[in-house]
C-alpha cells in the first residue's frame, strides 16, 4: 500500500533530519542489508558443520575408547547446533518466518471445531473422579 502525500513528506522530513543530525549513522543504516548478515551466518554454520564432521571422524580414529565417545559426541553436538543455526539463518534470509503459516482466524476456527488434547485429558480426569470409568 503506497504512502499518502502527507506521509511521504513526513518520512522525507524525518530522513533529512536524521542525515543532518548524524550523517554517518544514517549512511550506515541505509547501506546495511539484513540478508548479508544471514548469509554470513550461513557460511559460518557450514564451516562449523564441517568442523563437527571432522571432530566426529577424529573421535572414531582415536585409540582410547572414552575419548572416542567424548570427541564423537562433541562433534555430533557441534554438527547439530550448526545445522540448526544455518537453517534458521536460511529461513530468515529467504524472508520466511515473518508471517504465520496459518492465518489466525483459521486457527480459531479449527480450535472451535474439535476439543484440544488438554480438554480431552481434563474430561477423562473429571469422569474418572466421578466414577464413570
Amino acid at each position: 500500500m503506497p504512502l499518502s502525500e502527507h506521509e511521504q513528506r513526513m518520512l522525507d522530513q524525518i530522513e533529512r533530519a536524521l542525515y543532518a543530525e548524524d550523517p554517518k549513522f544514517a549512511n550506515t543504516v541505509r547501506q546495511t542489508n539484513p540478508a548479508v548478515h544471514y548469509k554470513r551466518w550461513i557460511i559460518k554454520a557450514v564451516l562449523g558443520f564441517v568442523i563437527g564432521v571432522v571432530l566426529l571422524l577424529a573421535g572414531l580414529l582415536i585409540g582410547n575408547p572414552v575419548m572416542q565417545v567424548l570427541i564423537s559426541v562433541l562433534g555430533f553436538i557441534v554438527m547439530l547446533a550448526c545445522f540448526l543455526w544455518g537453517a534458521n539463518a536460511w529461513r530468515k534470509a529467504a524472508g520466511g518466518g515473518a508471517e504465520p503459516a496459518v492465518p489466525a482466524d483459521a486457527k480459531q476456527k479449527r480450535k472451535g471445531d474439535r476439543p484440544g488434547m488438554m480438554h480431552r485429558f481434563e474430561e477423562r480426569w473429571r469422569r474418572r473422579h466421578e466414577g464413570e470409568e
